[in-house]
């Protein structure tokens, strides 16, 4: 018999009851990571008596704002850093053992949560009879300066706090998803964007070894790391900002918060995330892979079509028409790689918005996910490659197939609030593609093999074929579909040495 309240490691948790599913949401998997916890690994929770009530969300992890993720229906009205938080849906406490989702939400390590409406796992828990988990992580300069080669052994671990949040909650789903009628030594990660490179870094990880059976990754894999030095320089940046010198870095956990934020939108996107720091990341994420690390894993990966569509619509350049700047956005987005890169792809010199997406989607997403995939297939591990086609109508169709468009349909809340705004409003056929993505992914999770009846066959992908599914109102199987490009890049490469 199913019930809301549930008897977890650490106390009661009293649920709700939404339809046919039961969801707890606000579940603490570690201590606040406050005072003299910040930039420190996360600790186990306290064990409170009573029953604790999980009707609301707890707080989102304090971030800056972002235009684009406001766009994308980011709420952070409720933040702290107080945020080491999960959610729960589930068909029922009751004993049985269900395939579990554990759901890794994106926004360049510096932005967004596990309580976005999008991310509502009633769907999967009602349509797949799975358990699914959302949680929040550190981000930015409270999950990823990194202090160690600065502070020494006090701060070894803090520039990769919010990886380690990560292995934290999925050590909490670990030892209490039983209770909430799941099964867990079948636990599937998932994620999108900064998400998505998480579980590429957790595949490799030795820390996460044994947390998850299957992973599933969305525009996302697994070369995003800093190294040390580069780590290092940021974080040199930043405290010169907070006016903090190497021999008082203790300030940093009594300073306010909001002075944080502020600093840390100084450096540039991406400049704070997961570190090669030779202790939670001993070695890069590809080089694990190749060594075999995940081979007894089930892979799903693949990226949007137009991927970079979704940041360059609100770049300014383009709507100026100065063929002086966009030249020197070329040049400053590609670096030494450029003229390599110009050679294969500027016919006649020819340098446009339509070029630079495809360039900038190819070089940030879909390169590292082909590079992965080819790893994971030279291991012998089972992986399935897709590339979403789809096209949103919407800003007259500015956007493609751009970054996490794919999202509403893998999570089937097309009817959620706001959600047309991204997708547009044709029911139809947006619910022939989202019914297919969702299906593809509930039984991946649950078996570890995507294939559908609602689906064309979807072979395994390897060097030879290079199967991949487009999603699409027609989807259909495509053998190496970027090999055009894919060939282009590797001549620039072999005169370049940036990649």
């Amino acid at each position: 018999m199913s019930t809301t309240n549930v008897e977890t490691a650490y106390g009661k948790v009293q649920g709700e009851q939404a339809g046919n599913v039961t969801v707890w949401r606000g579940i603490p998997y570690a201590k606040p990571p406050l005072g003299p916890r910040r930039f420190c690994p996360p600790e186990p929770p306290e064990k409170w008596s009573g029953t604790r009530e999980a009707i609301n969300f707890g707080p989102v992890a304090t971030q800056p704002a972002s235009e684009i993720m406001e766009f994308l229906g980011n709420r952070t009205d409720n933040m702290s850093e107080d945020c080491l938080y999960l959610n729960i849906w589930s068909p029922g406490a009751d004993g049985k053992k269900r395939p579990v989702m554990v759901w890794i939400h994106g926004g360049a390590f510096i932005s967004g949560s596990g309580s976005s409406q999008i991310y509502d796992g009633a769907s999967f828990a009602e349509l797949g009879d799975v358990v699914v988990v959302t949680i929040n992580y550190r981000l930015g300069i409270l999950g990823f300066l990194h202090l160690g080669d600065i502070g020494g052994e006090d701060y070894a671990f803090s520039g990769n706090c919010g990886i380690l949040d990560q292995v934290a909650a999925l050590k909490w789903v670990k030892e209490n998803i039983e209770a909430f009628g799941g099964d867990p030594d079948q636990v599937t990660i998932f994620g999108e964007s900064a998400g998505a490179m998480s579980v590429g870094i957790l595949l490799g990880m030795p820390q996460a070894k044994g947390l998850f059976n299957k992973a599933i990754l969305q525009s996302g894999a697994a070369r995003n790391v800093l190294s040390r030095e580069r780590a290092t320089k940021v974080t040199e940046k930043l405290l010169s900002s907070l006016q903090v010198d190497h021999n008082h870095l203790d300030k940093l956990k009594e300073l306010p918060v909001e002075k944080l934020i502020e600093a840390s939108n100084l450096v540039p996107m991406m400049s704070l995330g997961p570190v090669l720091d030779g202790k939670a990341i001993p070695v890069h994420p590809e080089e694990a892979l190749a060594q075999g690390a995940a081979k007894d894993i089930a892979v799903l990966i693949g990226t949007n079509k137009d991927e970079y569509k979704l940041f360059s619509f609100f770049d300014p350049v383009w709507r100026s028409g100065d063929q002086n700047a966009i030249a020197k956005t070329f040049e400053s987005s590609f670096g030494t790689f450029w003229p390599a890169l110009a050679e294969e792809f500027a016919d006649g010199g020819k340098l446009d918005h339509d070029l630079y997406n495809q360039l900038m989607t190819w070089l940030i997403f879909t390169a590292p996910a082909i590079k992965l995939a080819e790893m994971q297939s030279g291991q012998g591990a089972p992986i399935w490659m897709y590339r979403f086609d789809w096209e949103t109508p919407v800003f007259n169709g500015a956007f493609g197939s751009c970054h996490a468009l794919e999202i509403p349909f893998v999570w089937n809340v097309l009817d959620k609030q706001g959600t047309s705004n991204f997708t547009g409003t044709d029911p139809e056929k947006n619910q022939s593609i989202a019914a297919q993505m969702h299906h593809a992914w509930i039984s991946f999770a649950r078996s570890g093999n995507p294939n559908t009846n609602a689906l064309p066959n979807w072979p395994e992908y390897d060097l030879n074929e290079r199967a991949t599914m487009l999603f699409h109102t027609d989807s259909r199987i495509v053998n190496d579909p970027d090999g055009v490009i894919r060939e282009k890049f590797a001549k620039a490469s072999a005169h370049s040495k940036t990649i």
